[in-house]
């Protein structure tokens, strides 16, 4: 019988998104020339009388004066563009909003990539929005038009997260020679992360259980072994999901912490656009307060948290992979960040999903991790899917504020003087068992994620094909027993299939199993972390597609173990009875990426068996310094050399009319005055190492510039 795919994905895939969106058109026409209707598609949860419209980018001065004239006001009643001002006065009364508010620490890169001439349009909702297409299509002003849909949360209330209480989950097995990590409860259920071939099926069934693989696991014993402080809190991955619930107690010491904010206040502390965002941001109600209780929330996005870092070395609950190791290094394990696009029975607008994205970026996260996407090209529609987009032209065209977000962080998180420049965006590939992943994870800028299962097999639900980069555990219960269904004689000593995380039940925090791509994504996710954060310590620097090559070139072949056999696939018990059907695995080769590998990640960056092989990556370097006169610019040497607590600095300023600079030899501080306006060089001894760096005194820029 024919596995019912919609169901599984429904549970695996809990942020699947079902969206349309008109296309993306370039307009070179001008006013007044009458254009047909026929080619424009309005999706049916298009957002009557909005649309999302760019500029070009002629019409920045204009936007900008009309801004100034609005002053503090969020909307503008005109653009100050005659054109389009009289059409938008034909669709009725309007507003504009720019759909990324102002960050002035970071406008003259956003100008510098178009985002700031993105706004949102509203008009008449009682205007038919092809005529407004029709409209505003024909203005030369106007670069790209789309409708400003709604992501969709694809719910099926039949498979849910099972939520395990901690009492039942006594007893996981140890592993061995990882004492400070291992002190959480259950990381011996986390096959995932150390897979040591000793869990067994739960039930006694006619049919025969898949069997367990040692080794099919992320590698994550050979990676501690090598870096155990396992996570450093400079590393920030912002988390696109559900709220995470940043109180839990796995999760709580590990959150991004936005200092100088309060949470939930409606003062902007640090002018960043967004008020009260002390741990990220809930851009479905546009307000700090994260949600996670809601009636049709899941736990997904704290789930999702918990594989890449939930508190490791604290004697409690379960483990991350980039989770630190607090009983030894209480200032370890990377941070996560919560940028909420779904919240309950809601959630964000392509605008709001696209400021998530430049949020993260413009607030220090390096990794966005995303277990959503579209229906893949090649779901099946016999089983009620929708197919997606086909190729990256067709994602680009229909959803082109998306991938200008998406290439957004990837061209500009991180820093061009720290351990990463660019940021790298992480998407789960579906679970429709299409052979091809959904878009934004077929983009080829983009990371993409299949799931295996614990014998390293596809899992049986995920969508594979070449455009897959990775594969790790996303876990197959109905492969290895089925979770939370017939649980009399169930053996809570023994792992399952599934992938075991942090959780949010009714409300409070704690415990339980997932499944699906969503689920080997943050595996993925946390290995990146933790390879950054092993980076940071060695002090290399990457540039982004750089890292992510050398993930690719470090993670194991799976392609010789999909050959001359099929793996049989179990279902759940239905109508028509317990049934099987046979998946050839060679169909699979190819397009399931490789298994990601922290382990082997880490010994390419720095093999501390082999100091004499040369490091991956390059020194990082300390950055050029832009001052202004009379005030001084104070920066930690020691962050930029390996060992730099123990060396001896010093440094000679060329022109020392523009400025002086000295170093602290207490605290490895350089610290830099400014004089006069004027450039300058400067030259750092470290050591053995010597750097120049540019020193630039002026007047404080954009701190009030930008409207």
């Amino acid at each position: 019988m024919i596995r019912n795919m919609k169901r599984h994905c429904i549970y695996a895939l809990f942020i699947g998104l079902f969206v349309s969106a008109c296309n993306d058109i370039e307009l070179p026409m001008q006013s007044g020339v009458e254009t047909e209707t026929t080619d424009i598609f309005i999706p049916e949860d298009a957002t009557e009388g909005e649309l999302l419209v760019k500029f070009v980018p002629e019409m920045t001065d204009i936007l900008d004066r009309m801004a100034e004239e609005a002053a503090s006001a969020p909307t503008l009643t005109r653009s100050g563009i005659p054109s389009t001002d009289e059409v938008l006065r034909i669709l009725g009364g309007y507003e504009l909003e720019r759909v990324f508010p102002i960050d002035p620490r970071h406008e003259e890169r956003a100008r510098a990539n178009g985002m700031h001439l993105w706004y949102i349009v509203r008009f008449d909702e009682n205007t038919d929005l092809k005529m407004a297409i029709s409209s505003l299509r024909q203005l030369g002003e106007i670069s790209k038009i789309q409708c400003n849909t709604t992501l969709k949360r694809i719910d099926n209330s039949s498979r849910k997260p099972v939520a395990i209480s901690s009492n039942r989950l006594k007893g996981a097995p140890r592993v061995a020679e990882l004492a400070d990590i291992n002190s959480c409860e259950h990381l011996g259920f986390q096959w995932g992360y150390i897979n040591e071939g000793n869990y067994t099926a739960p039930y006694d069934f006619s049919q025969e259980w898949a069997p367990i693989e040692p080794g099919a696991d992320v590698n994550c014993r050979e990676a501690w072994d090598i870096y155990p402080e396992a996570g450093d809190p400079s590393i920030i991955v912002a988390v696109l999901d559900e709220g995470v619930m940043w109180s839990h107690p796995d999760l709580q010491d590990n959150m991004w912490v936005n200092e100088g904010e309060a949470y939930g206040s409606k003062e902007d502390a640090d002018g960043n656009g967004y008020a009260g965002d002390k741990y990220g941001y809930n851009f479905v109600k546009n307000t700090p307060i994260l949600c996670w209780s809601e009636t049709y929330d899941t736990g997904h996005g704290t789930h999702v948290a918990g594989t890449i870092a939930a508190v490791n070395g604290n004697d409690k609950g379960v483990c991350g992979v980039a989770g630190g190791n607090k009983k030894e290094y209480p200032n370890s394990g990377v941070r996560i960040m919560s940028c909420q696009v779904i919240d309950g029975m809601y959630s964000v607008s392509l605008a709001q999903e696209a400021r998530a994205i430049k949020y993260a970026a413009d607030n220090g996260a390096v990794i966005i991790q995303c277990s959503w996407g579209y229906n893949s090209s090649l779901a099946n529609m016999m089983q009620g899917y929708t197919p997606g987009p086909a190729s990256e032209e067709e994602w680009g065209g229909l959803y082109p504020l998306e991938k200008e977000a998406i290439d957004y962080f990837i061209h500009n998180a991180g820093s061009p003087n720290g351990v990463i420049e660019g940021g790298i965006a992480i998407f789960a590939a579906g679970n429709e068992y299409s052979a091809m992943p959904a878009f934004p994870s077929a983009y080829s800028k983009c990371v993409s994620v299949a799931a295996i299962a614990a014998d390293y097999t596809p899992a049986g639900y995920t969508d594979y094909g070449v455009e897959v980069d990775f594969s790790a555990p996303g876990g197959d219960t109905e492969y290895y027993g089925v979770l939370g269904e017939n649980n009399d004689g169930f053996d809570w000593s023994k792992p399952n299939g599934g992938i075991l995380s942090t959780l949010v039940i009714d409300g409070k925090a704690g415990y339980g199993y997932y499944e699906g791509t969503s689920m080997s994504c943050p595996h993925v996710s946390g290995v990146a972390a933790l390879g950054l954060s092993y980076a940071a310590k060695m002090r290399r620097h990457f540039k982004a597609e750089e890292f992510v090559e050398l993930m690719k070139t470090t993670a194991r072949d799976l392609d010789h173990r999909y050959t001359n056999k099929t793996k049989i696939y179990h279902y759940n018990h239905s109508s028509a009875g317990y049934s099987t059907v046979q998946m050839n695995l060679n169909d699979y080769r190819g397009k399931m990426g490789k298994l990601i590998d922290a382990g082997a990640l880490l010994r390419a960056i720095y093999d501390p068996e082999n100091p004499d092989r040369e490091p991956a990556g390059s020194d990082m370097r300390v950055p050029n310094i832009t001052v202004a006169p009379s005030e001084e610019v104070r920066v930690d040497l020691a962050a930029f050399y390996l060992e730099g607590e123990t060396l001896t600095y010093s440094i000679e300023v060329e022109n020392e009319t523009i400025a002086v600079a000295k170093v602290d030899d207490a605290t490895k501080t350089l610290i830099v005055t400014g004089k006069v306006a004027g450039t300058t060089t400067a030259t750092i001894k470290a050591g053995d190492k010597v750097q120049t760096i540019a020193i630039t005194v002026r007047k404080s820029g954009n701190s009030s510039g930008w409207m």
